[in-house]
């Protein structure tokens, strides 16, 4: 008779191992669903209280063309496609938007790639929220500080922007630089791009300022003004640098009859102890300034230019030459997409109108730059930079024009809806007081009626207490 030997110390050990192995995957597992719970609930608080878009996107979605789109729904409805229409879904467009999207580097762009190993290059890359036609490969925009001076207080170029007498008085301070900017030169046969804007009459503004023009960094300034070649060119003189833009801007607002506040202020000059990085503070003081001393206040214009070269700030329109803008959205303001809005307003018509002048809308948070320039002050502030580094005078006081008839159309249109809902509020309400005295009236008259037959009751009981005594 055979006996089976069981070796119980390895069943246990397998047992216990077994065990193990069963509390460690549980214990992963339990941990595995806590950390995704988690991960659903700091992703729901994040997007009830973070105001701005969704970082991780990068303004993907905003890049792509409604043609896109249309291209997608053509592949599975035949007639929604057009056989003449150029598809706009190319294998150059497919590749660029899923390697930008796996990798957060745009082809387009080899800065990016660079941004992603040095900390802080990247730190004030802008969110696209809507793209303009003038900026296809949806190129951001670039700002670099100036580049003398350890705060940025000194100017590129001081022995030709500085004028003779030394003076640092600042000529824009009380909003009059009527000899700032002069109107560009049209050579014979061509017009200047404004749709024979020339010949409009002007309309005499009111006496109440309307709308804001400054400058939180004025010293940025172009080459072609300046007559030189460099990186980053600046100027402490108005006439030389964003102040001739800004200018330009609001002589055709006055023309326009939109009464406008061109403020400009060198703070490097006037502020003790400037620094750079405190542009915004000094210049939301001026805001606040200019709006407690101008109650009429409407509109607040930042202009600024980006640093870009020629070919990548300027459109050409019907054989002419426009400086091309971009617009900032800050998301530090809580209510950011009131300003968004103010921003597609102008945005779309200059889509509508002179296409190829926007290069879109551009959202930037707390953590890539100011994140709010000021336009916590009022739903109709922007920050627009109009042009780059090479754009000429005249191609910025182009655009500068553009932007000033669509300013007047929006502030007047605003007025004529005004006036509309105060006719409509007064013809109610004329109506509906003349339905009350109507009513009244109507009550009066049944009163009397009352009153009569009353008096024709008494006369019938009269002439009844007559009779009985005669009988």
């Amino acid at each position: 008779m055979k006996f089976k030997a069981w070796n119980l110390g390895k069943m246990r050990r397998n047992l216990l191992h077994v065990l193990a192995m069963g509390r460690t995957f549980l214990l992963l597992s339990v941990m595995s669903v806590i950390f995704f719970v988690m991960l659903g609930v700091l992703g729901i608080a994040e997007k009830q209280l973070n105001t701005s878009p969704v970082s991780s996107m990068k303004g993907l979605a905003a890049s792509l063309s409604s043609g896109f789109f249309m291209d997608m729904v053509g592949m599975e409805l035949p007639h929604v496609a057009s056989e003449k229409q150029t598809p706009a879904i190319s294998g150059r467009q497919v590749t660029n938007f899923v390697f930008q999207l796996l990798t957060d580097v745009n082809p387009s762009d080899p800065k990016s790639l660079v941004a992603r190993e040095v900390p802080g290059l990247g730190a004030d890359s802008p969110i696209l929220l809507r793209t303009g036609s003038g900026n296809g490969t949806a190129q951001a925009p670039e700002d670099y500080r100036p580049g003398a001076g350890a705060d940025g207080s000194a100017p590129d170029h001081p022995e030709p922007d500085i004028p003779d007498d030394g003076s640092n008085a600042d000529p824009g301070k009380d909003g009059d630089n009527s000899d700032t900017a002069q109107p560009p030169a049209v050579e014979p046969g061509k017009t200047d791009g404004t749709s024979g804007d020339q010949e409009e009459p002007s309309i005499k503004p009111g006496n109440k300022n309307i709308v804001m023009i400054y400058h939180s960094h004025p010293q940025e300034s172009f080459n072609p003004v300046l007559g030189t070649n460099v990186d980053n060119p600046s100027s402490a003189e108005d006439k030389k640098n964003v102040g001739l833009v800004g200018e330009a801007l609001a002589k055709e607002l006055e023309r326009r009859g939109v009464a406008t506040l061109h403020t400009y202020e060198n703070y490097a000059a006037k502020v003790s102890n400037y620094n750079y990085n405190y542009s915004y503070k000094y210049s939301r003081e001026t805001v606040k300034q200019a709006m407690a001393e101008n109650g009429q206040l409407q509109y607040f214009i930042d202009i600024h230019r980006d640093s870009q070269r020629h070919d990548k700030t300027t459109t050409t329109i019907n054989g002419v030459n426009y400086a091309q803008v971009y617009f900032i959205i800050g998301h530090g303001n809580k209510n950011w997409r009131e300003n968004e809005k103010f921003a597609s307003s102008i945005h779309e018509r200059l889509e509508k109108s002179y296409p190829g002048i926007s290069r879109g809308i551009w959202g930037k948070t707390s953590s890539q730059g100011n994140g709010e320039y000021n336009q916590s002050l009022s739903p109709n502030s922007v920050l627009i930079e109009i042009g780059g580094i090479d754009n000429s005078q005249e191609e910025l006081e182009r655009t500068a024009k553009v932007l000033a008839g669509i300013l007047a159309d929006l502030y007047w249109e605003s007025q004529d809806a005004e006036k509309a809902g105060k006719l409509s509020k007064s013809s109610t309400n004329g109506i509906a007081s003349g339905s009350a005295k109507s009513t009244d009236k109507s009550a009066g008259t049944t009163n009397k009626g009352a009153g009569s037959s009353n008096k024709s009751s008494d006369s019938v009981n009269k002439g009844t207490n007559s009779t009985n005594k005669k009988s």
